[in-house]
């Protein structure tokens, strides 16, 4: 992975971490384009998602540091278990699944096609405080988030941010506990990635690489914090209709360059 490429995929991730839209999914397609097939690239894309995650502990620092209330913990470790058990299961699978643009491509059409129906679903928030949400409503966005374990492409956001609005939290703290929720959930994948990698083929984790992931952090962090505050004003100005506009269009131009050859599926 040439170091262009790799600023590309951390710019891409930030902006996308965060929207409804699957960052995964974009960065699978970006790398599909410029050629990035190989080994690290895989890490570098689980890698640079922690990297953008971290500007949520930066942006609600007073929340993760607050260690008086012990239950906002409590109740990320509930949320987080469904994915822990489906990601360990399904890795194989979502590793295949992510060689696949044709089928993301999909995934990201049927995806846009929800989120145009999801303002109208969820009409009557009743929690808008996170001291409101029970361990069991927790657990319910956490079985949520399994969604786009099984289903790349789908958007992790966007699948934790419906079960949160879907057990009546207001848009703002849906997509606040998405965020929430992410830390834990991309710190466990990253720890997990690298290991397998130090594990299977340590010559990957070089110098040159090392620093590349780094750069890939750095970048991703800083743009991720740009597009937080960006979504939260637009979401709970406008909703989640533009974003599914996105998605379908997206979804439909590369199932066009696929059939024409354009891209490979």
């Amino acid at each position: 992975m040439s170091t262009l490429h790799a600023i590309i995929i951390a710019i891409i991730e930030g902006l996308t971490e965060f929207l409804p839209i699957s960052s995964t999914g974009h960065m699978a397609i970006a790398s599909a384009i410029m050629g990035d097939h190989g080994d690290f690239a895989k890490l570098f894309e689980v890698v640079i998602q922690f990297g953008a995650i971290l500007s949520v502990v930066v942006l609600y620092w007073r929340k993760f540091f607050d260690f008086k209330k012990i239950s906002f913990y409590i109740k990320l470790f509930i949320a987080i278990i469904p994915a822990l058990a489906f990601g360990a299961v399904f890795k194989k699978h979502i590793d295949a699944m992510l060689e696949k643009p044709m089928i993301i491509a999909l995934i990201m059409l049927l995806g846009g096609i929800v989120l145009l129906f999801v303002d109208k679903w969820f009409q009557k928030p009743a929690i808008d405080k996170e001291e409101q949400i029970t361990n069991k409503k927790a657990f319910v966005i956490g079985l949520y988030q399994v969604l786009s374990i099984i289903f790349p492409g789908l958007s992790r956001s966007a699948a934790t941010i419906i079960g949160g609005m879907q057990q009546q939290l207001s848009r703002r703290l849906a997509a606040e506990f998405s965020f929430f929720l992410a830390v834990p959930t991309m710190l466990a994948a990253t720890v997990k990635s690298l290991y397998d990698m130090y594990k299977e083929q340590p010559e990957v984790l070089n110098t040159d690489n090392l620093s590349t992931l780094l750069l890939g952090c750095a970048i991703a962090f800083i743009v991720a914090i740009i597009a937080i505050r960006f979504f939260i004003g637009f979401l709970q100005k406008y909703g989640f209709r533009l974003f599914g506009w996105y998605r379908i269009i997206v979804g439909l131009a590369l199932l066009i360059l696929f059939y024409t050859g354009v891209i490979g599926k």
